[in-house]
């Protein structure tokens, strides 16, 4: 019987596709138990043939390819859902790697918790070029989103969600909430996200508990070419656009646009906090982050 389904998205990122896929494999939940499911979300490189290949050369495993032809990853997202067969659906990207126990993690825990909705777990960032020395916790955040809140089941923090690259879902308790929606969410490369988030922000508003399952532990592997000035201008920028889009959403753009001028205040100290650690390149990094979300917020929907 399966117990999990793993879902993973892509788009025109064949090699890395491949890399998450190795890690995939490795599982040690019985082969019998598990399925994954790529949804190949109009890539025009050789993601499909390749695709192919691996699961050619991997025939014990349940490895399947479907094509989503809706512009986006919650198009992708969605899609995946429908195509999931067992109960529990789990997410990654295409760009990370996951430890043996990560579907056995996830399958675990929904038994023993047959009340829970949503989980989500460990994201280890890794930089195969090196952790730049601009880099603080701050920065990081936007561009791998790591998280660690210990080493034992608990539900989320407030205030925090799981990433989108390690969640996973009880199938059958998301009957009310809709999907993610597919006016949020990267499509073809852009960097507009927060899909995630706001489906999060639904099940919690519907009373749900998002719990955190350690040891489904996954590594996001960031690139150099995510660690230069351009892309995290473009990104910052993007996080505001996001964030003024999920407040349209949510009624909320006034609340969301005065909170902003209270985290410039917070910057500010933050920076000066570096500076007097003789820091400069982290204060200087944390105030374009701070400087790009405030344009994407406050300005006219446009690319940057």
């Amino acid at each position: 019987m399966i117990r999990i389904s793993l879902v993973i998205p892509t788009h025109n990122r064949a090699e890395a596709l491949l890399a998450a896929l190795e890690s995939v494999v490795c599982q040690d939940l019985p082969l019998r138990e598990w399925e994954c499911v790529v949804v190949d979300n109009n890539s025009t490189d050789d993601t499909a043939v390749r695709f192919g290949a691996f699961a050619a050369a991997h025939p014990e495993c349940s490895l399947r390819l479907v094509r989503e032809t809706g512009p986006g990853v919650s198009f992708a997202r969605n899609r995946g859902l429908q195509e999931a067969q067992a109960p529990i659906v789990a997410f990654i990207d295409d760009d990370e790697r996951v430890n043996p126990g990560f579907l056995r993690a996830y399958a675990d825990f929904f038994a023993a918790h047959p009340e829970a909705v949503v989980a989500g777990g460990r994201i280890i960032a890794e930089y195969p070029s090196g952790r730049p020395d601009w880099m603080s916790h701050y920065v990081e955040m936007p561009i791998a989103n790591p998280m660690d809140f210990g080493p034992e089941v608990r539900p989320f923090p407030a205030g925090k969600v799981p990433g989108g690259g390690n969640m996973a879902f009880r199938r059958d308790g998301l009957a009310g909430y809709g999907g993610f929606d597919p006016s949020l969410g990267r499509v073809n490369g852009e960097l507009i996200g927060g899909e995630e988030n706001d489906f999060f922000e639904r099940l919690r508003d519907g009373g749900e508990t998002i719990w955190y399952v350690p040891g489904a532990e996954m590594w996001h592997i960031i690139p150099p070419q995510k660690l230069t000035r351009d892309y995290f201008r473009r990104l910052s920028y993007h996080v505001g656009v996001s964030q003024r889009l999920r407040a349209r959403i949510h009624h909320r753009l006034p609340k969301t646009l005065l909170l902003e001028l209270a985290k410039w205040a917070a910057t500010l100290l933050l920076a000066l906090g570096f500076l007097l650690r003789l820091s400069p390149r982290k204060a200087l990094w944390l105030l374009r982050l701070r400087w790009g979300i405030s344009r994407g917020l406050f300005r006219p929907i446009r690319e940057a």
